[in-house]
Formats: C-alpha cells, structure tokens, sequence
C-alpha cells in the first residue's frame, strides 16, 4: 500500500516553503516605507514663493513683492532677480528671511540694478 507522502513525492506535489515569501514581503514592506518616509521628510522642508507684484522704482531699482510659505520655525533664504526686456538679469539678491511665528510671510526687497529692469521676481527659495 502507498502512502500519502510517496503518491506526493511521485506526482511533485511537496509542501511549498513559505519563508522566502514571507521575506520577500517583508522586504518589499521595508522599500515601501522608506520610500514614503523620504517623500514625506521632502514636503515638510520645503518652501513655496509666490510672486505678488514688483515695482520700477527708478532705472536702477525694482522692489519685488512675494509671499513666501514654508516651515515653521525655521529660516528660509530666497534668490530674487530682476530682468530687463530681454529676459537678461540686471540685478539679484539673496534674502534671508527669519523664521516667523505663521507658516506664510510676505516681504518686498528693493534690488539694485546695473540697467533699467522691467519686471522682478522670486528665483527660488529653501530651508536655511
């Protein structure tokens, strides 16, 4: 009489290991996790700069108004340009701006120019 075990043995069906499968998802778990942790570290210390007008103070001049929207608690430097009718910088400045008690802040910057500019704006900004 046969039993069980050789009518499997014979006919290839064996107990299947469940323990690559099981590190596999764990694996595949931790990648995941990692990958949501970074993107969520990422959105927390970024800065968002929004433009809210400039004005030609005078041919070597132009105050550039901006709101920014960042971190809380923390410092946050921004780039301003101002650029002729050729889309050419003129003049930039950095500007460090300390941290406040909102996550929002505006500010207008005069910036120096080297020729007469026709519009000014913000390049980028980041966590000091």
């Amino acid at each position: 009489m046969t039993t069980a075990q050789q009518l499997d043995e014979r006919y290839g069906r064996t107990r299947r290991r469940r323990w690559p499968w099981i590190v596999g998802g764990g694996l595949a778990l931790l990648v995941i996790g990692a990958f949501s942790w970074m993107t969520v570290a990422q959105s927390m210390a970024s800065v968002d700069a929004d433009d809210l007008g400039f004005t030609l103070v005078d041919e070597h001049s132009v105050e550039v108004s901006f709101q920014v929207t960042g971190v809380q608690g923390r410092d946050v430097v921004c780039a301003l340009e101002a650029l002729d009718e050729e889309f050419g910088v003129v003049g930039w400045t950095i500007v460090e701006i300390p941290a406040g008690d909102s996550h929002s802040q505006a500010k207008s910057v005069t910036i120096p120019t080297v020729a007469e500019a026709t519009t000014g704006l913000v390049n980028t900004c980041w966590v000091a």
